[in-house]
């Protein structure tokens, strides 16, 4: 009976959320830049002269009555945190790309409704100490996810279930860090859920994560913070009642028996994203926005360009060549409604450059288109993007 009911709160979660409209209803002509605040102070001004506008109406009318939720998105490296991002807010703020590491530092990615709103930390994907020396990451990158944690109210643990070595068991990386911060209240998302030829192994995947500790998850609604627990020695966990005089060797932790809720998605599709994004919106708190309405992420248009190159390179290039490689930008201005941007890609050697520039130049040409669609979808606006690699310490070339 225990199985059948557990089978019943899966089959609820995994329902497929019917979305009208894409990408494209979201998208802004430019990212405000302002706060709050200054919104604030602008609409007192105003209003002696003007009637304010509809966004100002929609803040000041919160009052005291807005609501804010701080989430860090976190997890093993490919899980599909980015896709993930992008798809919950409905636009491309979040770099993406089939390698690993290619986020390399947090980002905001918000999402605001009524009197809501959202914000959702991109972080790096964990890693440790050998993924930390084979890619040379720096400790910024790899503190990222702990800085993100800290100043969240809930953190959102993605696990990739494509992969059937590691989807029935959460890396001891992420493990370590949801003990570290265990006040935090936490919730999975299963995602890639599309690869799976049957869904019933997902009730395995779930009993496995939560440690069969499928009773602590309930429905959608506000959380509470769990205390954090004794530091009391691991053998007295592990050792069973009424058995004394005997040491017994700790089980090897698979999962994290305190999720408050799970959830199973799929980023590609969009299935079961909008239960989400209401389970987040629904343990907002009463305080105030820190981002206008309008505003989708708290990366720079210039931030935006260089991070989609960046990703699209690692796409097009082979192996570790693409890690080897520094984009920056050289020019971006916004003309007659659509932007206008340069960007210059240092190789460390010539034969690195002709990889990245491919036969006439063929390759180069359809990064530079591939990023080009990716930014008309992120500004919403038509962009003119002109690519041109250098060798390190080297004049300029084409």
């Amino acid at each position: 009976m225990y199985d059948l009911g557990v089978a019943l709160v899966l089959l609820r979660r995994v329902r497929v959320s019917s979305s009208n409209g894409g990408l494209a209803q979201w998208c802004n002509r430019c990212f405000a830049t302002a706060r709050t605040s200054e919104v604030s102070d602008t609409v007192g001004n105003s209003q002696q002269h003007t009637e304010p506008s509809t966004d100002q109406q929609s803040v000041v009318a919160g009052g005291n009555k807005e609501k804010l939720i701080r989430v860090a998105i976190i997890g093993m490296p490919n899980a599909g945190k980015s896709t993930l991002i992008n798809r919950l807010i409905d636009q491309r703020v979040c770099p993406v790309s089939t390698k690993v590491h290619t986020t390399r530092k947090t980002s905001k990615a918000i999402h605001s409704r009524s009197n809501s709103q959202a914000i959702l930390f991109d972080t790096p994907g964990l890693v440790g100490a050998r993924e930390i020396k084979k890619h040379q990451l720096d400790s910024q990158f790899v503190s990222a996810c702990r800085h993100a944690i800290q100043h969240s109210s809930l953190v959102g643990v993605v696990h990739d279930v494509s992969n059937s070595w590691t989807r029935h068991t959460l890396n001891p990386v992420l493990l370590r860090v949801l003990e570290e911060y265990s006040q935090v209240p936490s919730f999975l998302i299963l995602n890639k859920i599309d690869t799976l030829k049957s869904k019933r192994i997902l009730l395995d995947i779930v009993k496995s994560l939560t440690c069969n500790r499928l009773e602590s998850i309930r429905n959608y609604g506000p959380v509470r913070k769990r205390k954090k627990p004794s530091a009391a020695p691991l053998q007295e966990q592990a050792e069973p009642s009424g058995v004394t005089g005997e040491k017994f060797e700790p089980q090897p932790q698979e999962g994290w028996p305190h999720f408050t809720e799970i959830f199973m998605v799929s980023a590609v599709t969009g299935d079961g994203l909008r239960d989400v994004m209401s389970f987040v919106h629904a343990n907002a708190t009463q305080q105030p926005w820190e981002h206008l309405p309008n505003e989708r992420t708290d990366q720079s248009p210039e931030q935006l360009i260089v991070s989609s190159v960046r990703a699209r390179l690692l796409d097009f290039m082979p192996q570790e060549i693409p890690y080897l490689l520094r984009t920056e930008l050289e020019f971006y201005e916004v003309i007659g409604g659509r932007i206008l941007t340069s960007a210059v890609v240092t190789c460390p050697s010539e034969r690195i450059e002709r990889l990245v520039c491919g036969e006439s130049n063929g390759k180069l040409r359809q990064i530079t288109e591939q990023v080009t669609s990716d930014l008309i979808e992120t500004f919403g606006m038509p962009v003119l993007l002109t690519l041109t690699t250098r060798v390190r310490s080297k004049d300029l070339k084409s």
